[in-house]
């Protein structure tokens, strides 16, 4: 590879100065500045009021379960969309356009969609689960009915990434080697097991840490837009409490503890998913 030289000693780092000039204004200030309001001694207190309240340890428990449903359903639904879009049909290039588009959704929107889904007045889903019970489905009323339409949506937005990259491994999958697995007798469910799953396990392993990263900081428009939190706390996740208690309750100190109190939650999730789950990826 031919390694590129400046003249100009001074080129280099004027070209990433914009970058890193972003990433001090909008990253590492906010970042220290919610460090540094979220240990004042005032009115609420930071931490000390803030681990104290019942509310907040809801908003966590929300939160895991939003995540995790959100990862689950996400990945879960990209790699069987994926793998059905490696088969040879007619109009594969079209269908394989299509399953992506969602990703291209902003969150809000997506929430707006399945939001007249699951309306309890006009939504078409009520309306089929009517001869169940119209009440057990309505999402103004239900705080488990809210979650799964916060969690599908959620994950309805981020399918299209996931599919992509499940996708792109499988079709680097040699054929050769499934090919050979079938002449030995291997049947398709035997074969995705021995075969393809540990081949994509590096694919998967990335997509459930960036699905839960996601899932943590990146699913606010669809709580903002559809549910404010409701009902009652029922899909109150921990980043929507730190706007709803900085912004409209304007409660610095709060807001700020708890910002900072999920980026170590995700830091510690993220720690242990790669001491514990990484030594099941195979890379070769």
């Amino acid at each position: 590879m031919k390694r590129a030289v400046f003249k100009n000693r001074a080129l280099p780092y004027l070209l990433v100065l914009p970058q890193l000039a972003v990433t001090l204004v909008f990253f590492f200030w906010p970042a220290f500045e919610s460090l540094r309001l979220s240990f004042f001694r005032t009115s609420p207190f930071g931490f000390e009021k803030l681990l104290a309240s019942p509310e907040y340890y809801q908003s966590i428990v929300n939160s895991f379960v939003f995540a995790f449903g959100v990862t689950a359903l996400g990945v879960g639904l990209g790699l069987l969309v994926a793998a059905l879009a490696t088969q040879k049909v007619r109009g594969l290039a079209a269908y394989r356009t299509a399953v992506l588009w969602p990703y291209g959704i902003a969150p809000p929107i997506a929430g707006i969609i399945f939001l007249f889904i699951f309306h309890p007045s006009y939504g078409v889903l009520p309306y089929w689960l009517g001869f169940v019970s119209a009440y057990e489905f309505n999402w103004l009323l239900k705080g488990w009915v809210a979650m799964a339409l916060v969690i599908i949506a959620t994950a309805w937005t981020h399918v299209g990434y996931n599919i992509a990259f499940f996708l792109a491994g499988l079709l680097a999958i040699p054929t050769s080697v499934l090919e050979a697995a079938s002449v030995d007798g291997a049947g398709g469910i035997r074969r995705f097991r021995s075969i393809v799953l540990p081949l994509l396990s590096p694919i998967t392993f990335y997509l459930v840490v960036v699905n839960l990263i996601f899932s943590f900081f990146g699913s606010f428009g669809v709580i903002h837009a559809v549910t404010q939190g409701g009902p009652g706390n029922a899909t109150e996740i921990m980043v929507f409490k730190v706007y709803k208690d900085g912004f409209i309750g304007l409660n610095l100190g709060s807001s700020a503890a708890q910002s900072v109190l999920l980026m170590l939650v995700v830091i510690v999730l993220t720690a242990i998913q790669f001491r514990f789950v990484e030594k099941k990826v195979t890379y070769s």
